[in-house]
């Protein structure tokens, strides 16, 4: 008597993109067939995503359900209220349960349990595997108790006593290129790799703003673990030292392959680690600071609309939509500024440093609220994080964890002086300045023999800016004094 085969394993992605270290599809693999399953669905962020994020999730798609086809397994891709569509596609397939990895966003995890309660309704069983959190909130905790609200302490405490999990090995059926492991000996049967519903409307049209997009990545998990073997050969050691010149190809620039899961962050500790030892503690500490912020939001589900301050919701912005579109288009006469507003449009990514640069700009120079650089951000960010992009804009602004001294202004002149001492970046993004070999980072003066007439003068008077800032500061100190 033939026996027969097993029922098939709905393995549900979300922002776990990938096949290495994926907690629920090795769970699957040891179980049976396999089939995945991937909603579109705004719950999955707690607000719809940027259009640049958007951009990212079609390719990603695109690379996950190619890699999943090579090695037999379907992606099923689908749109509407998640729970709804994970219960109702694992009663069309029959299959014998549903395993996901665990939410690690307040949001998805009020999702991993609403799809738990609709799959019991229906009597399908489910699992769900780790998070791709290297350690539990609920994990990790100060010496009162507490959640941590510091970043050097939650350093310090995940260093000394709790280090990242190992993350799993890729079972030997679902191995392949570009992946940690040997081949599979014997490679399933490929089936067709389906394509992103077009009425996603994913990418954009009329007007396609993504060609620089397209010319500086390479989403999916075959271009994060080549993008960390890179970065692991010839940048790691001097990491530490070069990270901030934006003008030096210095970081690993993993961060929109890490907020779509297309590698893990415990994949990327193990193998830095193993590779650079003590060398490659500068980029772990980095790792661990997104780390920390998704512990934040936990603690702070509205973090992208509320300061962790609260004092900081009496603070006197501006509203002023004038200077913030001349900000968004990078024509402040501030070169750095400009230089990163311009790479941020172009490759929808931007140096760290200058990140903290033009966030000051806006938030002290400007006095424009936070939330309004976070948005745009989120639209514009291909590594638009739901916890770092609002965790870092509160922190720029001095209204968020570890945020002080709350009180400083990032001088622009200053900060492209010395971060990008010989105006490498700010020529490479401001042409109009491609000429000025002295002071590029200097505002234009009448009778500069290299100054642009396209190029405009400072927006601001620097100087008056900060006084104000620093007043406004003040005043928000006096009324939290008893």
């Amino acid at each position: 008597m033939t026996q027969s085969a097993p029922a098939p394993v709905l393995v549900w992605f979300r922002y776990d993109l990938r096949l290495d270290d994926h907690p629920a599809l090795c769970d699957a693999a040891a179980k049976g067939p396999v089939i995945g399953l991937f909603v579109l669905d705004p719950a999955l962020d707690g607000r719809p995503l940027g259009g640049a994020a958007r951009w990212w999730l079609h390719h990603s798609l695109t690379a996950l359900s190619a890699a999943l086809a090579d090695r037999g397994i379907p992606l099923l891709m689908r749109a509407g209220d998640a729970a709804t569509v994970v219960a109702q596609e694992a009663a069309a397939a029959g299959v014998q349960g549903v395993v996901w990895n665990r939410g690690n966003t307040p949001w998805l995890r009020r999702l991993d349990q609403t799809a738990a309660t609709a799959l019991a309704r229906q009597g399908t069983p489910h699992r769900i595997t780790a998070s791709d959190l290297m350690v539990e909130p609920e994990a990790i905790r100060t010496g009162s108790g507490g959640a941590f609200k510091v970043f050097t302490p939650f350093w310090k405490a995940l260093q000394a006593s709790h280090r990242p999990a190992a993350p799993q090995t890729t079972p030997d059926s679902l191995r392949g290129p570009g992946l940690p492991g040997a081949p599979a000996p014997v490679p399933p049967a490929p089936v067709p790799p389906a394509p992103v519903p077009s009425d996603w409307a994913l990418l954009p049209t009329r007007p396609d703003w993504a060609g620089g997009l397209r010319a500086t990545w390479t989403p999916g998990e075959a271009g994060a673990h080549q993008r960390l073997h890179d970065f692991l050969q010839s940048r790691v050691l001097t990491y530490g030292a070069r990270r901030d010149f934006p003008a030096d190809p210095a970081t690993s620039r993993l961060s929109p392959f890490l907020r779509f899961g297309e590698i893990s962050a415990r994949r990327v500790w193990q193998v830095t680690e193993h590779l650079s030892g003590d060398s490659g503690l500068p980029f772990l500490r980095e790792l661990a600071w997104r780390e920390f912020n998704h512990h934040i939001l936990f603690q702070a589900p509205d973090l992208h609309l509320q300061p962790l301050r609260p004092e900081f919701r009496n603070f006197p912005w501006r509203e002023d939509p004038a200077g913030f579109a001349v900000w968004c288009q990078g024509k402040t006469g501030y070169p750095i500024v400009d230089a990163g507003m311009r790479e941020l449009w172009h490759t929808g990514w931007m140096h760290n440093r200058v990140r903290m640069i033009v966030g000051s700009f806006l938030v002290k120079d400007l006095l424009v609220p936070w939330t309004a650089g976070e948005d745009w951000f989120w639209d514009t960010l291909v590594d638009a994080c739901p916890a770092n992009n609002p965790g870092n804009w509160q922190w720029v602004s001095g209204c968020g964890a570890d945020a002080a001294p709350y009180f400083r202004v990032f001088n622009p002149v200053l900060q492209g002086e010395k971060f990008d001492p010989d105006g490498a970046y700010v020529r490479r993004w401001v042409p109009e300045l491609a000429r000025k070999r002295q002071g590029v980072h200097r505002p234009a003066e009448d009778g500069d023999l290299f100054r642009s007439p396209a190029y405009p003068p400072p927006m601001i008077d620097h100087g008056r800016a900060r006084d104000r800032a620093l007043a406004a500061f003040a005043a928000l100190k006096e009324q939290d004094t008893p």
